[in-house]
């Protein structure tokens, strides 16, 4: 039997095609390869991005800022001095871009006007910390992205 281009070209079409089908149904079927959103709601969040920035701009108005620094005993969150930190409320996000199964959320309960987040509670790598706190009536957020070891 003699093959000619026409057949050849069809034939080699055909075999590439199965060959990436085969790997996206590979992907789709297998758990390891994690297709998730970045977010659970993502649309949700999306919505409240006004209030957000009304948030980060009280944050960037403020004359002494919260600064978030990693340090050897984790990371720590240091909130202005001249404020009461009894009357600190609000969350830390820590958000991991690689691994959604890292991501957590701590609530700020302060005895001195530093938060460390110990770093036996952290993976090395990447992650986003939004710290989200209230002080007389008034919302702050801070983000900072900061690579730990």
């Amino acid at each position: 039997m003699k093959i000619n281009w026409g057949t050849g070209i069809v034939i080699a079409f055909a075999l590439f095609m199965s060959f990436i089908l085969y790997f996206v149904f590979k992907v789709q079927s297998d758990s390891k390869y994690d297709n998730e959103l970045v977010t659970e709601d993502y649309y949700k969040k999306e919505i409240r991005v006004q209030g957000d920035i009304q948030k980060v701009q009280n944050a960037n108005d403020m004359k002494v800022k919260v600064v978030i620094a990693n340090t050897e005993k984790g990371i720590q969150i240091a909130f202005p001095k001249d404020f009461d930190f009894k009357n600190i409320k609000g969350k830390v996000s820590l958000y991991r871009p690689s691994n959604q199964k890292l991501d957590f959320e701590i609530p700020i309960s302060l005895s001195s006007s530093d938060l460390l987040i110990p770093k036996n509670n952290l993976v090395g790598g990447l992650w986003d910390i939004s710290v989200e706190w209230n002080y007389q009536g008034k919302t702050y957020l801070n983000k900072e992205e900061i690579y730990f070891q």
